[in-house]
């Protein structure tokens, strides 16, 4: 049963250990000197990280670097984990007060956060839109590290909310070809309602320049090294967690000079890091959202529903598959 909440609190939601959400009730949180209070609009579920952090599968090496920007708590548990977070603010300096922004928080009824992590969302942008300004950020970091190039032949391999929100962003630098590779046929037709080229993998042209690699599988990265050509580049967007999996650099891998590359949103792509701050990189990524991006919203739940709901995204429920940004809403912080 939802129980309509008490205004003079906040909610949270918290990843208390391996399958088991929890929201907590707490105080409305105070800022500090720099900082502001944001009311939270809307949440979005990213779901592979949000799910691979649900299901504990954070290795224990990287739970410092993976930390989400605002977190609450520390990886793997408990956590309130979470980066796609759009709000407006309560307090703090008055260009800022009644204005609707991006943070890259997670799934609270109520954030602080310093007044520099704010972004500012247009108003003819809508707040389901612009919540998918962190999922443009890690592709948009991708394209800088290949870097992708106007006229370059581009596949991207996985057709889930990061694959396809960098194929969206690919669009805009006028490639020669765009393919997007999907083994899921309602992903695909849905790909190609979005006017992108979706193909099987067994369909996907060769010789590209570029592909990018986001179905977290080992298939996908074996077919993004086949279809690449001499001297591409294959950057990889998926985060394995604790999984380890098989990369097939026998047969022509070094023959043909492939590069593969890792890209992580902790850090500026190499090739702009010294002309781009995280902050400019977040504000780019967020100018570069337009109409075309609302097809990616494709469900909404409340936050008090939020503990099943990961739950279900973690054990790759039905229902769930055909999910891409799943929107939270707090109706009752009024």
């Amino acid at each position: 049963m939802i129980t309509t909440p008490d205004a003079a609190r906040a909610r949270e939601y918290w990843t208390q250990s391996a399958f088991n959400g929890r929201v907590r009730e707490v105080p409305v949180p105070v800022p500090g000197p720099g900082e502001v209070l944001i009311e939270t609009e809307l949440s979005g579920i990213s779901p592979g990280t949000e799910a691979l952090i649900h299901r504990g599968d954070v290795p224990d090496s990287v739970a410092e670097l993976m930390r989400a920007p605002q977190q609450l708590g520390d990886l793997p548990f408990p956590v309130s984990h979470g980066y796609l977070n759009v709000g407006t603010v309560r307090q703090g300096p008055a260009e800022l007060r009644g204005r609707r922004v991006f943070t890259l928080a997670g799934h609270r009824s109520h954030v602080v956060v310093p007044a520099g992590a704010c972004h500012l969302v247009g108003e003819a942008v809508p707040t389901e839109r612009a919540l998918l300004a962190g999922v443009a950020e890690v592709g948009l970091n991708a394209l800088w590290e290949a870097p992708v190039t106007l006229g370059d032949r581009i596949a991207v391999i996985g057709g889930g909310l990061v694959g396809l929100v960098t194929a969206l962003l690919v669009q805009g630098v006028s490639p020669a070809r765009l393919q997007l590779i999907e083994v899921d046929a309602d992903r695909a037709r849905l790909a190609a309602d979005m006017g992108l080229h979706a193909v099987s993998p067994e369909e996907a042209a060769a010789d590209n320049d570029v592909v990018l690699h986001a179905s977290a599988s080992a298939e996908g990265l074996r077919r993004a090294l086949e279809i690449t050509g001499d001297d591409g580049s294959v950057v990889e967007l998926s985060w394995y967690g604790t999984r380890s999996p098989q990369v097939p650099l026998g047969a022509d891998f070094h023959a043909r000079r492939l590069r593969l590359l890792g890209t992580q949103v902790g850090q500026v792509a190499a090739p702009k890091r010294l002309r781009r701050s995280r902050t400019q990189r977040l504000a780019a990524a967020l100018n570069l959202l337009d109409a075309r991006f609302d097809a990616l919203v494709t469900g909404r739940s409340p936050v008090e529903r939020l503990p099943e709901v990961m739950d279900d995204f973690a054990s790759g429920a039905a229902w769930t598959r055909n999910q891409l940004l799943h929107v939270v809403t707090y109706e009752g912080d009024k």
